[in-house]
């Protein structure tokens, strides 16, 4: 319920505080007033978007609050899913700065434009004049008959599952199509792995048969090198290792004169010992050289096939062809994965379709039953409201394809009179009749809704007279399940309500501007027998407007 409307500075709006009845509350005032004004500025605590060009003035930022008090405990899960504190007494606030930058609050926790909207969903349900053109869309006329089917509970289950079922289809989608990319790819990356993995190929493999290559291929000046090397350390009389061993003679000959000496004679045998180790390494590298012709064709046959498959992968190593191969692998494994999370999904999906068949099958026997209750209590409805030959017609046919809302398609068709064949409400309904027609929708939704506030704008379009007082009773009667408000220009309506707020146009000032108040019983008969009369009501109008008061 709407308890508190609070507008700053929208439109012809400066400042505006609204308290409300929890019952039927009218609001009445002469054209332009400002009536639907205060619709538009509570259109922004509901999610709509603004624009600053409505400002009342463009140097302040617009204020709109909305204080409700909520006792329905099915809004906790909506708050909890976006993060927001929940108390009976909640504030929706809506701020739009003048360069149009918008804010929106619940519970002083800042929200999106969207969440919102979502909750303001279930808050608050605007029907204006303009609204009959909802009475056209397929997605209301199944809301309809869903409502009187109480399965509320059942279709958000079935909606649930159905996002999760197109969700699986969407994924299924996906995978299959990098499965049957991977698929073209399949044999070429088949073809590479295995080339590779025949190749088996080892780490430092190239490098070290490279060297061993060029060692073949020189093996003759290899030798040469190493015998003349081995000569001219050890295998000669003026060779490295007699002189240096005379060297060492001659220094321990005086070594006992100075200990520098003798340090210096510990150096030379040391180096007489490692040019010992230098010479036999030189005579067994010399040795192991051997020119082997076989040796060479193998190692050449297989650096070939090194080269030419770096060569095809663009690669300078073995270690990036390595790398290659277990990539492959991979990609080899995936598509194996691939195809047994395929299989996975459809089983998954298959299992999710029938759960949503059983589920669609049973909402929809929910809806044969519903409908002929829906069409006896709007054909009541429209008999009160002035209309006792106008019947509707629901036709359901059952769709081929599950949807959202499961596997029917519902149409609503209306005839306004006796031996009139029913039609779309489009084709053959004029103004008053959509309008009383919506009304009497909304009514009987209204008994099975949780739905705190029902705004109805000026529903009352195309009607007059008797219609009126008899609209304005099922509008009264609205009250026993919801908060309801009514902007009107007819007075049978306005004397319906509990509460009675009048819209005035102060002129005043520099510029115009809109307030509201509530009226006292005293000035709400003067206002009705305005309504009934025009300005400076006689005696006859204040009486009929007490009669419809029941003063």
């Amino acid at each position: 319920m709407l308890q508190k409307l609070s507008i700053r500075n929208y439109a012809l709006i400066d400042s505006v505080e609204l308290k409300l009845d929890k019952g039927l509350n009218i609001i009445t005032g002469e054209t332009g007033a400002g009536k639907s004004i205060m619709l538009g500025a509570l259109s922004l605590i509901l999610g709509q978007r603004a624009e600053t060009k409505y400002f009342f003035n463009q140097e302040k930022k617009c204020i709109i609050e909305g204080q409700f008090l909520l006792t329905d405990d099915t809004l906790h899960s909506l708050f909890e899913e976006n993060d927001i504190d929940f108390y009976e007494e909640t504030i929706l606030r809506r701020e739009i700065s003048t360069d149009g930058k918008s804010r929106a609050f619940i519970n002083d926790t800042p929200v999106t434009l969207g969440v919102m909207k979502q909750v303001g969903e279930k808050l608050i349900d605007i029907h204006s004049q303009h609204a009959t053109l909802e009475i056209n869309d397929p997605g209301f006329q199944l809301s309809v008959v869903d409502t009187l089917a109480d399965h509320q509970s059942l279709l958000a289950q079935y909606r649930k599952g159905y996002k999760q079922y197109k969700k699986h289809l969407q994924l299924l989608s996906a995978l299959q199509t990098a499965a049957d990319e991977a698929k073209s790819r399949q044999d070429y990356e088949q073809f590479l792995f295995n080339e590779l993995e025949n190749a088996n190929l080892k780490t430092d493999e190239q490098s070290l048969m490279e060297i061993e290559l060029q060692t073949l291929n020189n093996a003759e000046s290899i030798k040469r090198s190493l015998v003349n090397a081995y000569s001219l350390l050890s295998d000669q009389e003026a060779s490295a290792l007699p002189v240096l061993k005379e060297v060492i003679v001659q220094i321990q000959a005086i070594e006992r004169f100075n200990p520098d000496y003798a340090q210096l004679n510990e150096r030379l045998r040391s180096a007489l010992i490692e040019l010992k180790d230098i010479a036999a390494e030189t005579l067994n590298l010399e040795e192991s050289t051997v020119f082997n012709p076989s040796r060479i064709e193998e190692i050449n046959s297989r650096l070939d096939v090194i080269y030419t498959l770096e060569q095809k992968h663009k690669v300078n190593s073995i270690e990036e062809l390595m790398g290659i191969h277990q990539k492959l692998s991979d990609n080899l494994n995936n598509l194996l994965s691939s195809d047994e999370e395929i299989d996975r999904l459809n089983q998954e999906i298959a299992q999710l379709k029938a759960q949503l068949e059983q589920m669609a099958a049973t909402l929809s026997s929910d809806r044969g039953t519903s409908i002929i209750a829906t069409e006896n209590q709007v054909a009541a409805v429209l008999q009160l409201v002035g209309m006792p030959n106008a019947k509707i017609k629901i036709v359901k046919t059952p769709l081929e394809e599950l949807n959202k809302d499961g596997k029917d398609n519902v149409v609503l068709l209306f005839s306004a009179n006796s031996g009139q064949p029913p039609a779309p409400v489009g084709k053959v309904a004029s103004g008053g009749e959509l309008s009383r027609l919506m009304l009497a929708l909304k009514s009987i939704m209204a008994k099975h809704t949780a739905l705190p506030t029902l705004i109805f704008d000026e529903i009352d379009t195309g009607i007059s007279g008797e219609t009126a007082l008899r609209v304005g009773d099922v509008i009264g009667d609205l009250e026993k399940n919801m908060q309801v408000m009514c902007i009107t220009h007819l007075p049978q309506i306005a004397a319906k309500g509990e509460a009675h707020y009048f819209v005035y146009k102060n002129e005043k000032g520099v510029r115009p501007t809109t307030g509201i108040r509530r009226l006292a019983p005293e000035e709400r008969i003067h206002v009705i027998a305005e309504m009934l009369s025009g300005k400076d009501p006689g005696l006859p109008a204040i009486a009929n407007a007490k009669e419809l008061l029941g003063y």
